[in-house]
């Protein structure tokens, strides 16, 4: 069986440099707040080309912390207007409503499943106030296009990076386009903790001061508290396993761009619609997506061959119980990629047998 990702091998091809990181830590005593974090907060906002990085407990926070503190700042209010994808993981919306905002959703370019900057313009307001492009499955949205946009009308940008570590365009990487970005180290991500973990970041200093005082009980000094703030720390010891994991980031992107070319060049069933990619360094292939419109039939011949698929994402935000509010929308587009998107095995330990094995199974299937 071909896995979908293998993230026992993965890890395994760090392992030494792994126990070494958690024997670093125990040994140190210190848990939290301490040399790991501030080292990968370093080494994170160097790599990403950002003054500063926040860590923080996992992707949602670095989102909904950024939003409030926007809040605290006096930058955003009650009910303001954010625009996102329609066709996002519905953690870029939950971090926009607990903020006590609004989300207007916008439909994605069905080619690269990012929203664009005249979908953008079409929804903008005089209630909008903020930005938050989703670069999904690893590819960056249009950002110079969408930054343009969004200084013209005097908007916040929040780049939800969650997807797409080390992505990049016009030699600007991920993370360093909007006013600030929240990362997700999922286990899953391409920067994956052994556990949550998450962080922000920014070129905005008193944007990072307020971050860094909102995800410790709103204190920059023990037992003074300037802020309702809440408890998100990076601890220790995921940071020690971030700081190993990012020395490979490269060289693990690199191998998912080799085995997306292979689906490329490979694949030919005209069942499938292969998504959109120019071989340029904004995608970092979290995911490699498919679309057609007999998922179901596909994943069960793929599974039969010994082919492991995913689905994300299978039901449209907007078609959630959580946002019955937003269940009146008609978004075409968002609602038949959640009905025939299909991820195919991605990672960086993938061979190339196993992904030719793959490319064979997809092209074997009859509609």
């Amino acid at each position: 069986m071909i896995e979908f990702l293998d993230l026992r091998a993965v890890t395994m091809t760090m392992r030494d440099e792994l126990v070494e990181a958690a024997t670093r830590v125990i040994d140190s005593g210190w848990f939290i707040g301490g040399k790991e974090l501030d080292g990968f907060e370093r080494e994170f906002a160097q790599f990403c080309g950002t003054s500063y990085c926040i860590g923080v407990g996992n992707g949602l926070d670095a989102l909904s912390l950024t939003l409030r503190a926007w809040k605290e700042l006096g930058k955003l209010s009650d009910g303001d207007e954010v625009i996102v994808p329609a066709n996002t993981y519905i953690a870029s919306i939950l971090a926009i409503s607990a903020c006590n905002l609004t989300p207007i959703l916008v439909e994605p370019s069905p080619t690269t499943f990012n929203i664009t900057a005249e979908g953008v313009a079409a929804a903008i307001t005089p209630k909008t106030r903020a930005l938050l492009p989703v670069h999904l499955y690893g590819q960056l949205a249009d950002m110079p296009e969408i930054m343009t946009l969004a200084r013209q009308h005097g908007l916040l940008v929040l780049e939800d990076a969650a997807q797409s570590q080390g992505a990049e365009m016009g030699g600007k990487l991920a993370g360093n386009w909007g006013d600030a970005a929240g990362f997700s180290f999922y286990p899953g991500k391409n920067l994956g903790a052994l556990g949550d973990a998450g962080a922000i970041t920014t070129n905005d200093e008193t944007l990072a001061k307020t971050l860094a005082a909102l995800r410790n009980y709103g204190s920059h000094e023990k037992y003074k508290n300037d802020f309702k703030g809440v408890n998100s720390r990076l601890d220790e010891i995921q940071a020690a396993f971030l700081r190993v994991k990012l020395r490979h980031l490269p060289a693990h992107t690199t191998r998912r761009r080799e085995i997306a070319r292979q689906y490329l060049s490979g694949i030919d069933n005209p069942a499938v619609t292969l998504p959109a990619w120019g071989n340029e360094s904004r995608h970092v292939f979290h995911l490699f997506v498919l679309q057609t419109p007999n998922r179901k039939a596909l994943q069960q011949h793929l599974q039969e061959r010994g082919v492991k698929t995913l689905i994300h994402y299978p039901i449209a935000p907007h078609h959630q119980g959580a946002y019955t509010e937003l269940g009146s929308l008609k978004l075409p587009i968002t609602e038949r990629m959640h009905d025939q998107v299909l991820s195919l095995p991605m990672s960086p330990t993938q061979t190339d047998e196993e992904t030719q094995q793959v490319v064979a199974a997809v092209n074997g299937f009859k509609a």
